[in-house]
Parts: structure tokens; C-alpha cells; sequence
């Protein structure tokens, strides 16, 4: 997957071949990735699969997960001039979104984690890039929420509407689907949250509620069903994660790892 990944990018970006190859002839090159401001690396995996399907050299004096200063080497590079200027804008641009998303997700982590919170990614991310997203925000020391509809069953108030009787249904579905997937139950009220329970899912979701009225809903889950998982999601900042993290709920998932990721500054300088 990865392999497809990378040559796609590389190829989107090349077309039917780079114009300056055709005008300056090779020469033996060396290269180096430079930081222009804070972040957290991600990327290392993917850019180690194009270097080798490309045959140029990299050393990595910073690896997945690392955090970095703005001036610190990321990386030194070795080729002739054509594969390395062939290849420069896929390194960067795979570096760029990989280490910006994981940088974003850092800061939440840090917010949370004297709580014991875990920090879950959603299903909100750039068509077909999904999987190298959350391999973004993994690196950043969140963990995945499910991948797609295929690996655990969330019943969300949209297909709430079509359900009669909760119980009877998670009853159902425990004899139809796989036996490692849990069933998640979106809850808007503690009503809601209350069905939920009672209905013996997996995860109860507190989506768009305020941390007080998720105090109530841990409070009452941990007097009657403490075998229950809590997770608090909807609209989730880094401004009022940390309100959250206080309430006693076992994880919080945000999209925002993602999709409010802003590029950090990164440059690659030939010698």
C-alpha cells in the first residue's frame, strides 16, 4: 500500500518526465532537509519506501515521532542531481502533511496526558488518504479509531432513526458481526447515554456535551456499568480538551487532529 502510495505521488507530480533532465546533465549530489520551524517528524516510513524504489540514499538524523527546532537536519540525501531534484517536491510534500498533522497531534497529547486519556483520530479525513493520516496521527502519540465501517459497528443518531428497539438490536448484531468488533452508541443526552447502557454496547459516545453534563454520565456509568468504555467527541479543542480530559472518560476522539492541522516549514538545500 505504501509502495502504490508513494509512486502515485511521485508520478502526480512528475507526469511524462521532468523538463530539466533534458537540458542539465546528472551530476553526483548531495542534499539536506532543513527545519524552518517546531514539529514532530512523521513521514520517515513512506520516504524510506520511495528512496529505495527511486535508489537514493537517505540518513535520518531525526526518525518518526521525534521532535524538532526550527534549524535542526532532518535528513542528509544522496543521488545524482536528477533524481534529486526529480523527487525533491513527493519528499517534501510527504514530510510536510505526515510531520504537520502529527506536530498538531502532539499538542493534544501533552494536554491530556496527565489524565490517563487516551486521544482517538476519526473517520474525518482526505478521501483516499486515510490510512496515511492516521499513520500521521499514530505517530503523533494518538491512537486509531476504527479505519471504516468494516472494523467496528458505531451507531450514530443517524441510524438511530431507523432502529426500533436499541437492545434488540445490538442483541442481533452480536450473532452477525465478527466477534472481536465492538458496538459504539452515539449519545446526545444523558437519556440517550442511559438507553446506551442499558442496551449492554461496548462504548457509549458523548457527542456535543458540555464536560459537566459528561461528569453526570461517568458518574452514572461508573455506579452501573463500569465494564462500559466512555468517549467524548464533537467540536473538541485544543483550548477545551484538557475540560474534557478532567471528566473521566476513558478516551476523546477530535477530527481536528486532521483537518486543522496547519503545514509546518520545511525546506530541502542542495550542497
Amino acid at each position: 500500500m505504501i509502495k502504490k502510495f508513494v509512486l502515485e505521488a511521485l508520478g502526480e507530480d512528475v507526469g511524462r518526465g521532468d523538463l530539466y533532465a533534458l537540458v542539465e546533465p546528472a551530476k553526483t549530489a548531495s542534499a539536506k532537509i532543513i527545519a524552518k520551524s517546531d514539529g514532530v517528524v512523521a513521514g520517515v516510513t513512506y520516504i524510506n519506501v520511495l528512496a529505495d524504489l527511486e535508489k537514493f540514499e537517505i540518513e535520518w538524523l531525526k526518525n518518526d515521532g521525534d521532535t524538532f527546532l526550527k534549524g535542526d537536519t532532518l535528513a542528509t540525501l544522496k543521488a545524482d542531481s536528477h533524481t534529486l531534484l526529480r523527487c525533491e517536491r513527493t519528499v517534501l510534500d510527504i514530510l510536510l502533511h505526515a510531520s504537520s498533522i502529527a506536530t498538531l497531534t502532539r499538542k493534544y497529547v501533552k494536554i491530556i496526558e496527565p489524565y490517563g486519556v487516551k486521544l482517538l483520530d476519526t473517520r474525518k479525513t482526505r478521501p483516499l488518504l486515510r490510512v496515511f493520516e492516521k499513520y500521521a496521527t499514530r505517530t503523533g502519540g494518538a491512537v486509531n479509531h476504527r479505519m471504516g465501517l468494516d472494523d467496528s459497528l458505531m451507531i450514530k443518531d443517524t441510524h438511530l432513526k431507523t432502529i426500533e428497539n436499541l437492545s434488540t438490536y445490538i442483541i442481533n448484531a452480536r450473532k452477525k458481526i465478527p466477534f472481536t468488533a465492538k458496538i459504539e452508541v452515539e449519545a446526545e443526552t444523558f437519556e440517550m447515554a442511559q438507553l446506551a447502557f442499558e442496551a449492554q454496547c461496548d462504548i457509549v459516545m458523548c457527542d456535543n456535551m458540555t464536560p459537566e453534563q459528561i461528569v453526570k454520565i461517568v458518574a452514572f456509568r461508573d455506579e452501573n456499568y463500569p465494564h462500559i468504555l466512555l468517549e467524548a467527541s464533537g467540536n473538541i479543542s485544543l483550548e477545551t480538551i484538557e475540560s474534557y480530559a478532567k471528566t473521566g472518560v476513558n478516551a476523546i476522539s477530535s477530527g481536528s487532529l486532521i483537518h486543522q492541522a496547519n503545514w509546518i516549514d520545511l525546506s530541502m538545500k542542495m550542497d
